[in-house]
């Protein structure tokens, strides 16, 4: 998508980096409940209690102490994700999908030894990843098995769903998928892939790495625009609940699908990003202010029910 002024950008309904802030974030975000998504343990100790679905927690490392111990702790673990509990970006995740005797290894197949793994653990206990450097703990998490339904849609990585979430409504979303340069992370900045997600149907529509177009992905040569999420309204399901859980009115749910439990709630954000416009070649503004329409008319609505307005309303395809 090609944006050259201030003109195509209020056609395209696209909101800039200020409105955001000042307007979206500002106003409907209270500081008070940051904490519910700033600190990744609070998020999935509130996602539990509310009964959706999150990757199993196999331990928190919350003193460097702790980091002594990993590898007799982690001894039946073949696989894991290590990542700070307020950590951003990103920053501090290491994936680990295997053994190689005494070393771990990484989706590229790079070695990580007991060493390694003991001074990340350390880093993110001393702060270095997480906001303003404060001092952080280190959660240990189960590797989701992801689906089949995404091979050839991901290089080594786990693709997960951002979508987001206005006053508890789903009003966009897309699939971030791993590439060779973002080392199997699912992180645009690192080099993902991001493919907007049509709300109606789950399919996708438009697909951009480093904010430029692309139609394959760069490592597999994948066609992106053949993906499809399957059982799309339960993931729209998980983004509408997270509004009940975090009181938040905008809000970015992270959600990855595992072949044997199914959407997964992975990480909730209170300043999801912008480029999700971009991959969807639309703006937010537009169905922000349908949704706006909806509160000002005093409509209330469960979940289930928000969803099922999304699907209506917010639909570029047929399903």
């Amino acid at each position: 998508m090609l944006i050259t002024t201030p003109a195509r950008l209020r056609r395209r309904h696209i909101i800039g980096m200020n409105k955001r802030n000042v307007i979206y974030i500002g106003q409907n975000n209270k500081r008070k409940f940051y904490p519910r998504v700033d600190d990744k343990l609070q998020t999935k100790v509130l996602a539990e209690k509310a009964g959706l679905a999150v990757p199993r927690l196999i331990g928190v490392a919350r003193y460097q102490s702790h980091a002594k111990l990993l590898k007799d702790f982690l001894a039946e673990e073949p696989a894991f994700v290590v990542k700070p509990s307020k950590g951003s970006g990103g920053k501090g995740i290491l994936v680990i999908v295997g053994r190689d005797g005494d070393n771990y290894l990484k989706p590229s197949g790079s070695k990580v030894t007991d060493r390694d793994l003991r001074r990340h653990v350390s880093d993110i206990l001393s702060g270095l990843f997480s906001l303003g450097g404060k001092p952080d703990v280190a959660m240990i998490e189960e590797l989701v098995n992801f689906s089949d339904v995404f091979d050839g849609f991901s290089f080594e990585g786990v693709p997960d769903i951002r979508i987001i979430v206005y006053k508890g409504y789903p009003v966009m979303a897309m699939t971030r998928l791993s590439t060779r340069a973002s080392d199997g992370k699912a992180n645009l900045h690192q080099g993902a892939v991001g493919v907007g997600i049509d709300i109606g149907s789950g399919k996708a529509l438009n697909a951009v790495q480093f904010g430029r177009p692309v139609k394959i992905h760069p490592d597999t040569g994948r066609d992106l625009h053949e993906l499809e999420v399957p059982d799309w309204p339960r993931f729209l399901k998980l983004a509408a609940q997270a509004y009940e859980i975090t009181e938040l009115g905008y809000l970015g749910a992270d959600i990855v699908l595992d072949k044997e439990k199914g959407p997964l709630v992975l990480e909730l954000n209170a300043r999801p990003g912008l480029a999700i416009q971009v991959a969807n070649d639309h703006g937010l503004e537009d169905r922000i202010q349908r949704v706006e329409e909806e509160y000002r008319r005093g409509v209330q609505r469960q979940p289930h029910e928000r969803v099922v307005f999304a699907l209506e309303h917010f639909s570029v395809q047929k399903s």
